[in-house]
């Protein structure tokens, strides 16, 4: 079975360190060397949460994401990326940073889940449903083309006050990436049903196993989304 798993990264490190190899394995595979959150210093700070997908029968990690806590002495992933390039950057989180902010950021899942739904659909998901758990009201995001629409979904929105019209070149001067904040991450207003409805059954029942469904294919799912 696939279990979808929430953990604390500095309680799990050698969970951590399997997010690590895997994420690396598949930036390398498109081309992508260096990639902020990619970096390793992410497992040592106490304000980074992640979601991992394991195979339970033998451990191998499939997939995984993470939730950054915005805070003066960590900055998020995003800002590292592109507060050089717009400084004003630093601003728009800033003024988040009471209520509480963070990032969803270090998607990806392996070529053995690709196709299921796993990095595009259910992690996106999850990440969203647990962020009221560990105390945000707003999340950003750093999105490639391909996901800019399944983040829209679940209720960001292109922040266009910064960047270019909220687009960065980034990783690489050939990749686009564009610059998302979801304002409420409590009610989710701006999210359609369809993503809405299961990310708000996920808060309620965060211990739950489920069979989804992605493009006609069932995928069952463990979710183990308690610390």
């Amino acid at each position: 079975m696939i279990r979808l798993r929430l953990y604390r990264a500095i309680d799990d490190p050698e969970s951590c360190q399997k997010f690590i190899i895997g994420h690396r394995h598949v930036l390398e595979n498109i081309g992508v060397t260096k990639v902020t959150s990619s970096k390793d210093a992410w497992m040592y700070n106490p304000g980074v949460y992640v979601l991992i997908v394991e195979d339970t029968e033998d451990g191998r990690v499939l997939g995984g994401a993470r939730v950054h806590v915005a805070s003066k002495e960590f900055p998020l992933p995003v800002e590292e990326a592109t507060s050089f390039i717009d400084a004003k950057v630093v601003d728009v989180i800033g003024e988040h940073i009471p209520a509480g902010t963070g990032e969803i950021c270090g998607l990806w899942n392996s070529r053995e889940v690709a196709g299921m739904g796993i990095g595009a659909v259910f992690l996106t998901r999850a990440a969203v449903a647990v962020s009221t758990q560990i105390g945000l009201k707003s999340l950003f995001a750093l999105c490639a083309p391909y996901t800019v629409k399944m983040a829209e979904n679940v209720g960001y929105e292109i922040e266009t006050s910064v960047g270019n019209q909220g687009t960065f070149y980034y990783p690489k001067l050939d990749l686009v990436a564009t610059f998302m904040i979801l304002r409420d991450v409590d009610v989710l207003s701006k999210a359609v049903p369809e993503e809405k409805e299961p990310i708000m059954d996920l808060r309620a029942n965060p211990v739950t196993e489920r069979t989804e469904i992605y493009r006609k294919r069932e995928v069952k799912l463990f979710y183990q989304l308690t610390l």
